[in-house]
C-alpha cells in the first residue's frame, strides 16, 4: 500500500508505504542496515554505518544544477524496530526535477503472527516545490519495497 498523506495545518506532505513479509524482523534489518544490501535494493550507499550520527551519500542521476548527491545522516537506530535517516539534496537553482528537499525516511518494523510489517514514512515534501519528487518518489518507494523483500527473502 502506498499513501501520499496530507495534513492542511502544513505544507508538507509525506510519503508512506506499508508491506507485510514473512520474515523475522531481524532479516529485514540486515537487509535495511546493511550497505551492500542497501546496495541491492535502493542504491549504493557511500560512507553507510547504521550508528546515529553517521553522514553517508547516495548518489542518484544529476539533474540542472544538482550534482545528484543525496546527503544522509542517521538520526534514530533501535534494532530490528526503528531506523531513521535524513535525506537531502537538490540545489535552489533547479525547479522540478533537483529542487531542494530536505526530508526525512522513517523505517519501523513490527512482528505480526506471520512476519514483519514494514512501515516506510518519507516526510517532509514541501508542495508545491517537492511535488515532482514527491510523486516519482511515491512510485519508487513502491518498487524499493519490493525489492527489499527479494533481498529479504535470500537472506532468510
Amino acid at each position: 500500500m502506498t499513501d501520499i498523506a496530507s495534513d492542511t495545518t502544513t505544507p508538507t506532505r509525506d510519503i508512506v508505504v506499508e508491506q507485510v513479509f514473512p520474515h523475522a524482523p531481524e532479516t529485514i534489518w540486515k537487509a535495511l542496515t546493511t550497505g551492500a544490501l542497501i546496495g541491492r535494493w535502493l542504491m549504493a550507499p557511500t560512507g553507510f554505518e547504521p550508528v546515529q550520527g553517521n553522514r553517508f551519500t547516495f548518489q542518484t542521476k544529476a539533474g540542472g544544477a544538482w550534482d545528484g548527491v543525496i546527503q544522509c545522516e542517521v538520526l534514530e537506530v533501535i534494532p530490528n524496530r526503528r531506523f531513521v535517516y535524513s535525506w537531502k539534496g537538490g540545489h535552489e537553482d533547479n525547479v522540478g526535477y533537483g529542487a531542494p528537499l530536505d526530508t526525512v525516511v522513517t523505517w519501523t518494523l513490527s512482528p505480526t503472527a506471520n512476519g514483519t510489517r514494514v512501515r516506510l514514512v518519507h516526510a517532509g515534501f514541501v508542495v508545491p516545490k517537492n511535488q515532482s519528487a514527491l510523486e516519482t518518489m511515491g512510485n519508487g518507494w513502491k518498487k524499493v519495497i519490493a525489492s527489499l523483500g527479494t533481498i529479504a527473502d535470500e537472506q532468510a
